[in-house]
C-alpha cells in the first residue's frame, strides 16, 4: 500500500491513491497559484483521472462539472497551465497546483479569475522576478536601442559602475530630494543590481537565501541586524 507523503510535499502519480477522493464525492477542489509570483489564478475540481492527465501532460486538467468530462486548461484558447507542482493539504482532500500560465487565466481575458488587480504586498514584489525575466529575455533576443542589452555588453564593471552610481543617487535622494524622487532612484538601483546579478549567473532568490538564511541566526552577519 502507498504510504501517504507529508503535506506539503510536491506529489506524483503514485501518490493519488493516499488521496481522499471519496470525502468529496470524488472531485478534490485545485486551488491554482502561480509557480512564479505566488498570485492565486483561479480554482477548478480534479477527479483521479485529471490529476493523473495533469502528471502526464504537464499541464493541469480539471474535471469540467458542467461538461461531465476532463477539460484541459486552455484547450480551446491556448492559454495552457504548465505544470511546476501539486500538493496536498495535511487532510489529502484538496490540492495545490502551482503552474506556469501561457496567457490570461480567466476567460473574461485578466490574469487571474479574481481580476487583474495584485491583492497581496507579495503579489507586487513578485513583480522583481518577472522584471528578471525581462532582462533575460532582453539580453538574448538583443533587441535594437535596448538599454538593458547595451549595457550588458559592455561587461560587468560597467554594470558595477551604474550600480554604484545608482547608489549614490538614492542616498543623495534620501537626505534632499522628494519622496518620488528616493523612489524613482531606489527602482533604477534595483534594476541595475538585477542586472548585474544576472551577468554574473545568479538571481534575486539566492539574495534573498542569504536574508533568510541571516534571519535565521545562521549567516555571518546574522549578530549584527538587531
Amino acid at each position: 500500500m502507498t504510504q501517504p507523503n507529508a503535506p506539503g510535499a510536491p506529489l506524483t502519480a503514485g501518490d493519488i491513491a493516499t488521496l481522499d477522493f471519496d470525502k468529496t464525492g470524488g472531485l478534490l477542489p485545485a486551488v491554482v497559484q502561480h509557480a512564479q509570483s505566488g498570485e492565486v489564478l483561479m480554482l477548478g475540481y480534479m477527479n483521479r483521472e485529471a490529476l493523473r492527465e495533469t502528471f502526464t501532460r504537464r499541464r493541469v486538467v480539471f474535471f469540467s462539472r458542467s461538461r461531465g468530462r476532463l477539460w484541459e486548461k486552455g484547450e480551446t484558447s491556448g492559454h495552457t497551465l504548465r505544470l511546476a507542482a501539486v500538493r496536498t493539504d495535511c487532510d489529502r482532500d484538496t490540492l495545490l497546483v502551482t503552474a506556469v500560465p501561457a496567457g490570461p487565466v480567466c476567460h473574461l481575458g485578466t490574469a487571474t479569475c479574481f481580476g487583474d488587480a495584485t491583492a497581496t504586498a507579495a503579489g507586487r514584489l513578485a513583480f522583481l522576478g518577472a522584471l528578471e525575466g525581462v532582462i533575460a529575455q532582453r539580453i538574448a533576443d538583443r533587441p535594437e536601442g535596448s538599454y538593458t542589452a547595451r549595457i550588458y555588453a559592455a561587461g560587468p564593471k560597467r554594470i558595477a559602475q551604474k550600480v554604484g552610481e545608482e547608489g549614490l543617487e538614492v542616498a543623495l535622494a534620501a537626505v534632499a530630494e522628494t519622496d518620488d524622487k528616493l523612489v524613482a532612484e531606489s527602482a533604477d538601483l534595483l534594476y541595475h543590481l538585477l542586472l548585474l546579478l544576472e551577468s554574473r549567473g545568479l538571481r534575486l532568490e539566492h539574495v534573498v537565501a542569504e536574508l533568510e538564511s541571516r534571519h535565521a541566526g545562521r549567516g555571518p552577519a546574522a549578530a549584527s541586524e538587531d
